[in-house]
């Protein structure tokens, strides 16, 4: 699978996750206060919930039905009720584009 444009950089709002489907994935990406774009699966592992209608707070999301935190950068579930990770995507930036590839995951 070749990766897929989403949106402009400028186009994500900093400390704003937006959901986006790719081939059936649900993905959030997220743009931190530090410019970094991250992109992890979007359903907490706790609950049917889609993580970008969270809260993002530096390099964290946190599930707005239940509290789990999630790491931006590895997936991992930093507070419970959640104890599994969620995937990590990897993000391009290209000309100003963000692309992401569902097939290369970086961490789970």
């Amino acid at each position: 699978m070749a990766s897929t444009k989403i949106c402009a950089f400028d186009d994500l709002e900093p400390n704003q996750a937006v959901k986006v489907d790719i081939d059936g994935i649900p993905i959030a990406v997220v743009r931190d206060s530090a410019g970094d774009v991250f992109a992890i699966g979007d359903t907490c592992t706790h609950g049917d919930i889609s993580l970008s209608e969270g809260f993002v707070e530096g390099e964290t999301i946190e599930c707005w039905a239940h509290g789990s935190l999630f790491s931006l950068k590895t997936g991992k579930a930093i507070t419970l009720p959640a104890y599994e990770p969620v995937p990590v995507y990897k993000v391009e930036l290209v000309d100003g584009f963000v692309f992401i590839d569902p097939a290369v995951i970086l961490a789970v």
